[in-house]
Order: C-alpha cells, then structure tokens, then sequence
C-alpha cells in the first residue's frame, strides 16, 4: 500500500485522479465503508470490487452473481457486504474473506439495498416487472431461519410506481424510498405502514443519500435537478437545478457543498462530442445553491457519485465503466475557510 506521506501519493492527489479499472460495464453505484479506507464499486456486470481508496490497489472481488448489479453497501463495522442484482438475488458477504454467506432469492431484480445502523437488518427493494409488483423486504440476520426460508419479517408491495432508490433514515426506524414516478415515501421498519409521502420531482429520483449525522439527505432524478431535504419530516429544503437528468447526488461530509453527476441518458451518448462538457461532476454551495465548480474526465455520463467520510476526496463513477478517485487540492480547503 502507499502511504500517504510519500511522495508517489502526494503526487498522486494533487496532479491527477486515480482510475480504478476493474468493471466492462457501466458503473452502477459505488459506496465507502464508514472509516472511508475501503471502496466498493459495482455495476452492470457481475463482478464486486473492493479497493483501497488511499491509492486505488484492487483488493478483491465477490463472485457469484450472473447479472448486472444495482446495488451495494457494507454495514456498520465493515464486516458483511451486500449486494443486489438483475439475477434475482440479493447475497449477503463476509468483507475479509469473500465468502457468501447468504442468499436471497427473488421474483424480479433487486433495485436497492441495504444495512440498518446496528447492522443487523438488511432490506431491499424489487423490481415491478414480469408481471411481479414491487416489494420492499426487511430480514433480520439475526434469526437465520429467515434466510433459509426465504421469508422476510416484513414485506411492503409498492403497487403504483416501483422503488428506484432507498435509503435508511436515522435510528433504522423507517426507510426512505424514491420512486419511478417523483414520489418519496417513508415506510416505517417496524409495522411497514407508510409514515409519509411528498411528490417534490417530476421524474424518477435516480439515487439518494443522507448526509454524515443523518439527520438530511439529497435525491437526484432525471427531472434535471436534485434537492435537499429534511430526513424526518421530509420537509424540502434546498434545490440545485441543472440542464441534464441528474443521476447522482452526495453531501459534504465537512463543508456546505454537494457534487452531483449526470449527463444526458446513455442512449444519447454516442449522438454528441464529449468536448462539449456533458459529463462533469459539478459542485454547488449547500446554503446558497450555487454552482462553484466542475470536474471533468470522464467520457460518457456519471451514474454515482460519493464523498469520503473524511471529506478530502469525492469518487464517480460512469457510464464508461471507469471509478475515479479525486483528492482535492489544499486550495480547496483554503477557499472554502475563506469564505
């Protein structure tokens, strides 16, 4: 591993990005565990990657999936890993090892998912599609017998618009679900009832991501804007509005800022030269939801984006299979103090 003193990493940060290769498809989603050393990447083929973040060296992949994967996340002490995927599955992993050690089966793809705070909780969300509606599925790790029986504790249909992203919300007492439609929902993690709904988008949120203490979050859809909002009374709060569908959208684990990625849809790529500066991250002042800055690279659009925990360094991902890791340079700091 490179260290972060020496010179080959100092290099590394703040004269260019590191580009991760490890996927043929495009990326679907990427996710730090919460100290930030770790990155996983997943996307629309089969394979799961984790990397170092420091310096971009591959650590290892999960096989086992055979189609394209939605969705990724790691609990709370980086010791499981989960994953979603067109395949029908949902599969739980030791972090260390590799090894599987659950595997859900389902009717449809599984769209999104994810770890409760204390970790012992995992739901995700189905696909409506081959005549199968959505679902929402909580299961308990801690009762094996609901893995082995493929039966949730709970499961919420979801019949009107099918669920595009979710989120936990604080405490792991609801979830927060973006749907296909504009609509986001709280559904309660105990009784399943819906707490509440809202219908701020006009298009389907894309992805959705809380802030560090948990207590906003951030959705991008393709109704070319992403929004800030309040995480237990979904109260809307700020919107960043752009030209393109908005695919992704992170906070700043340390300063007012968010970054979103986006571009116009991947079937329009090909049709228009990259020069023209399509497929920039773009960041924007949380308080004053003003633009400040871009960062270009990649070549097609950006499908998700992340900050550190530490907050001196963001990932994207794109619809070129590429994972770039951009450490901000010491004028960000000195800029954003200053103001």
């Amino acid at each position: 591993m490179v260290r972060s003193g020496s010179p080959r990493a100092r290099g590394s940060r703040f004269l260019k990005p590191i580009l991760l290769q490890g996927h043929e498809r495009s990326i679907t989603q990427i996710k730090y565990n919460r100290e930030g050393d770790l990155l996983f990447t997943v996307a629309k083929d089969p394979i799961v990657n984790v990397w170092y973040s420091v310096n971009g060296e591959r650590l290892g992949t999960y096989n086992g999936h055979t189609g394209a994967v939605w969705c990724v996340d790691a609990d709370w002490d980086t010791r499981h890993v989960l994953t979603g995927s067109a395949d029908n599955s949902c599969r739980l992993w030791d972090c260390e090892t590799g090894k599987q050690l659950a595997l859900v089966k389902t009717s449809s793809a599984v769209r999104t998912c994810g770890f409760d705070f204390g970790g012992n909780i995992i739901m995700f969300s189905t696909d409506k599609q081959m005549g199968y509606q959505c679902f929402v599925s909580f299961f308990d790790l801690r009762d094996p017998s609901q893995i082995e029986n493929n039966e949730p504790y709970m499961k919420i249909p979801c019949s009107d618009s099918k669920i595009t992203s979710a989120v936990w919300g604080p405490l792991g007492e609801f979830i927060i679900a973006g749907h296909e439609n504009g609509e986001l929902n709280q559904f309660s993690a105990k009784s399943g009832e819906q707490l509440s709904n809202i219908k701020e988008h006009t298009k389907q949120i894309n992805d959705i991501q809380t802030s560090r203490d948990m207590t906003m979050f951030i959705t991008a859809s393709k109704d070319n804007t992403a929004k800030l909002f309040d995480c237990t009374s979904l109260q809307h709060l700020k919107t960043f509005r752009t030209e393109r569908p908005v695919n992704s959208a992170a906070l700043s684990p340390i300063f007012d800022h968010v970054v979103l990625g986006g571009g116009q849809e991947a079937m329009d790529v090909t049709t228009t030269s990259t020069r023209i500066g399509k497929f920039e991250a773009r960041f924007f002042h949380l308080a004053f939801e003003e633009e400040f800055g871009r960062v270009k690279g990649h070549f097609g659009p950006i499908n998700s984006v992340a900050f550190h925990p530490d907050g001196k360094s963001y990932s994207s991902g794109g619809e070129d299979g590429y994972v770039r890791i951009h450490y901000f340079d010491p004028q960000y700091f000195e800029f954003e103090f200053e103001a």
